[in-house]
């Protein structure tokens, strides 16, 4: 994808690399001096004065390490947030394909309705002529011819608006996406054919698997477990080695330091019990975000399989009021009915057909619903490997 939230993403990562390196840094010695001359009241050897220490910190508890693993875990997350953005893309990109195509099949069913109603007002208005109908019916079918205009004009500028959509979610001009062509949308058959065997099996374990949110929880959780260990560490202070030497009015002097801060008051328990709260917090956000993925799963599955028993039920409709259409026409070719009666059993038919097409798009939505639950595409076995190092890959 082109979609500037992925290099916001990378960028986090980028960072959360830095912050990574940043982490095992050794904390630098310092080095300090002073000169000074007295007056020589005391006849001292020399008049002059000067030192020179060097402060050499010691890092105790693991305290480095510790951080080493807090930034790891950032880092982490914020690659797993990078294929989470793609998927949320993806997602997005799907669900606004099926509604371009939805959109598309309905302009081809208000085109064949607009024609129908045309000639069902060509047909009331010469009966009328004739005097062989009233005003009302011919009033009556022209208003309907109104009507299908309006919504066929609604769903061309639907369209527009849909096709901006997909530009958005695409990240590319609108000028290039008005350009391409759609491909046709899988099979929905033979997608659910693959996929039977993978719904056949435990969809709950599936979408706690491939979760990327669950698994970015997961860091964070231990994100809060590092940082509840550090501030343990901490109730055992750092040490800061000090050697010096000073020249002072002719003595010599050698001394070694040794300096700390006094943690043995409090040992640092208000912290230590901020970020044990922290980790509880996470805990249960994870135990709530898991539940909500279970509850997720089972209910995106249940709607498929309803929505696939509907679009089943339609096509089976249609089917038979196709054979009506076929004996009509028949019919209306050995001379027993007129072309009205035709014209409008056609239109009996186009309804179903109707129907058909909202099924359809019905069940691309479950299947995309389905999809983003699991965080797997239904006709795959499983996200291949190599689908978080592309997304991570400039």
């Amino acid at each position: 994808y082109f979609h500037p939230s992925l290099d916001v993403a990378r960028a986090q990562w980028r960072l959360a690399q830095t912050s990574q390196s940043s982490a095992g840094a050794r904390p630098l010695p310092s080095v300090s001096g002073n000169y000074g001359k007295g007056n020589n009241a005391n006849e001292d050897i020399s008049p002059y004065t000067y030192s020179l220490s060097i402060d050499i910190p010691i890092e105790t508890a693991n305290k480095r390490n510790i951080r080493i693993e807090n930034a790891e875990h950032l880092s982490e997350s914020a690659k797993l947030q990078i294929a989470q953005t793609a998927w949320n893309l993806r997602t997005q990109v799907a669900a606004t394909y099926y509604e371009l195509l939805h959109n598309q099949a309905q302009l081809n069913v208000f085109a064949k309705e607009l024609a129908y109603r045309q000639e069902i007002v060509d047909l009331y208005q010469k009966r009328h002529d004739l005097g062989l109908a009233s005003k009302i019916e011919l009033s009556h079918s022209k208003l309907l011819l109104q009507v299908i205009k309006a919504e066929l004009n609604t769903q061309q500028q639907n369209k527009v608006m849909l096709t901006t959509k997909l530009a958005n979610n695409l990240g590319l001009p609108l000028s290039y996406v008005t350009q391409m062509t759609l491909a046709d949308s899988p099979s929905i058959d033979a997608v659910m054919g693959i996929a039977q065997k993978n719904l056949a099996t435990d969809v709950q374990s599936k979408a706690l698997l491939n979760r990327l949110d669950l698994r970015i929880a997961l860091e964070r959780y231990a994100m809060a477990e590092s940082k509840l260990k550090l501030e343990i560490a901490k109730q055992y202070p750092n040490i800061t080695i000090s050697p010096s030497y000073t020249y002072e009015f002719g003595n010599k002097v050698w001394s070694l330091g040794l300096s700390s801060l006094m943690t043995i008051i409090n040992k640092n328990k208000f912290a230590i019990a901020e970020a044990n709260q922290l980790r509880e917090l996470e805990a249960a956000q994870f135990e709530s975000l898991q539940s909500s993925v279970i509850n997720e799963a089972h209910s995106a599955r249940a709607k498929l399989m309803q929505t696939q028993q509907s679009l089943a039920d339609n096509k089976r409709l249609y089917a038979l009021q196709q054979e009506n259409t076929k004996r009509m026409q028949n019919l209306f070719s050995a001379g027993e009915i007129d072309r009205l009666e035709l014209t409008m059993a056609k239109l009996e038919e186009l309804s179903s057909e109707k129907n058909l097409v909202n099924a359809s798009f019905q069940m691309h939505s479950a299947m995309n619903n389905l999809e983003n639950t699991l965080q797997q595409p239904l006709n795959e076995q499983g996200i291949q490997s190599s689908t978080l190092n592309a997304a991570n890959t400039d």
